[in-house]
């Protein structure tokens, strides 16, 4: 399936080509962190599938807990976290789903680092909502 996105502010953008099988939501501490959110959800793509075709994304790199560094690229404007990868062979790019727009057409197909899930963010669909114009 083909894609793009970019950040919040516009000033990267990127377009993949990904297997929607590929579409993760992760619960592991790191994530939720460096997301703000109770989890993370991404969609992977080979390193020849994925193209930035507008700016330059910064990279934080962090350690895991395993001792293996993880590059986070986000847009050093707005903040918007773009994808992670290795830190050095690049082989794939987990791809922030909030930053695709066919995000609606990829729905998750597994969760992994169950261990860390926020018990309320397992389940949403009790909580009463508000539709805005």
């Amino acid at each position: 399936m083909n894609i793009d996105g970019q950040c919040h502010c516009g000033n990267i953008a990127y377009e993949a080509v990904v297997d929607p099988a590929n579409t993760v939501i992760c619960n592991c501490t790191a994530c939720q962190e460096l997301s703000g959110a109770p989890f993370r959800a991404s969609i992977a793509a080979k390193a020849e599938d994925f193209r930035i075709t507008r700016g330059t994304p910064k990279e934080y790199v962090k350690t895991a807990d395993s001792g293996n560094k993880r590059a986070q690229g986000f847009c050093g404007d707005c903040g918007s976290p773009i994808y992670a990868t290795s830190e050095k062979d690049r082989v794939k790019y987990n791809i922030r789903l909030g930053t695709v727009r066919q995000r609606a057409e990829l729905p998750p197909r597994r969760q992994i680092w169950l261990k860390s899930a926020i018990a309320w963010g397992q389940d949403i669909s009790g909580v009463p909502g508000v539709q805005y114009d």
